[in-house]
């Protein structure tokens, strides 16, 4: 196999997993209903964190920059935090209670009621995004969840549960990056609207 087949399958792939998404429209449902409900914590001043393990913790850190920073165009910032990034919070947490308290610790610390947590997660089976649900749960914190498979035990836990169709972990984790890109687009355009 060279390169360049390789590439026109993994394009096929995506664009037939980005077509199955389309025409899903429980999944189509549940991605509005999660954006409405993040920008109604917006606008009542509450903040947005994220977290995933692996290649899902880089889209954590992603997603928390371009919320941070700007998506399409210059407007205020919107506060949001990936769970991924703090060493020293992480280690900690891992030694003294075990990895997976990582993310309920750091939520357990910095969210509140009016706030809302995005787990990322191909396979729905992190026992540390899970444990970090099920802490929001008994907090009242809203949740989203990008997953993929069957959802795997997260899909129980989650306010509102997207599952990104796709036969690997990387076709997944595409879907993921655009529903957050989508997201922040969304809630960009909503929170500091444009003269057209």
């Amino acid at each position: 196999m060279n390169p360049k087949s390789i590439l026109k399958k993994n394009l096929a792939l995506s664009i037939e997993s980005k077509n199955a998404f389309l025409q899903d429209k429980e999944n189509l449902n549940s991605f509005e209903s999660a954006v409405k409900d993040l920008l109604q914590v917006y606008k009542e001043g509450g903040r947005l964190f994220l977290a995933g393990n692996g290649g899902s913790a880089a889209d954590s850190q992603h997603l928390a920059a371009e919320f941070v920073s700007r998506l399409v165009y210059d407007r205020p910032a919107l506060p949001a935090e990936a769970l991924t990034v703090d060493t020293s919070a992480l280690t900690a947490i891992a030694n003294d209670y075990g990895y997976e308290s990582v993310f309920s610790r750091q939520l357990e610390a910095n969210a509140r009621e009016k706030d809302m947590f995005l787990a990322i997660t191909t396979t729905g089976n992190s026992p540390n995004l899970n444990q970090a649900l099920k802490f929001c749960k008994t907090k009242n914190i809203k949740t989203i969840l990008f997953t993929g498979k069957d959802g795997g035990i997260a899909k129980s836990l989650a306010d509102h549960v997207i599952i990104a169709p796709g036969p690997s972990t990387a076709t997944i984790q595409e879907i993921h990056i655009l529903l957050g890109h989508s997201l922040c687009e969304y809630i960009e355009k909503e929170m500091f609207p444009r003269d057209k």
